[in-house]
């Protein structure tokens, strides 16, 4: 297997609601909702940088393609991180987010790691770091 991921997929309860908070929310590009013609196949995706996809499908139809049954999200399993250029993005992003309907976890704050940094869970609980890490800096 090649080190790189292409697509990420995340379960979401309500995808009409959740296409409005990533879309009109944070300003993520897609072309909506596809796939309604297909019984459990209605997805959004967003185009991220380097290529990356970020899909939205609903949680249901995520257990039923896989065969598991569905379990609660956990917001502590694993967080996405979107790392900016410049520090007062990160107020920014979050105030965005905060107003789109996120749940502020951790207000931005100067890290351990001279960075600054906060976190937020979006409307099904999901894990956001919005980052300034001068040492990291996106291309």
């Amino acid at each position: 297997m090649k080190p790189r991921i292409s697509l990420i997929t995340l379960a979401v309860a309500d995808l009409e609601r959740s296409l409005v908070f990533y879309r009109d929310g944070l300003g993520l590009p897609t072309d909506g909702i596809v796939g309604r013609e297909f019984e459990h196949g209605a997805v959004a995706f967003f185009d991220l940088a380097g290529g990356l996809k970020l899909a939205l499908w609903a949680q249901d139809n995520l257990a039923h393609d896989t065969g598991l049954e569905k379990q609660p999200i956990s917001s502590t399993a694993f967080a996405l991180a979107h790392n900016v250029e410049h520090r007062q993005e990160v107020g920014a992003i979050m105030a965005a987010a905060e107003r789109a309907g996120a749940a502020i976890v951790k207000a931005a704050q100067d890290t351990f790691y001279g960075g600054y940094a906060g976190y937020f869970k979006d409307p099904d609980g999901h894990l956001w770091e919005i980052a300034w890490n001068p040492h990291m800096l996106p291309g």
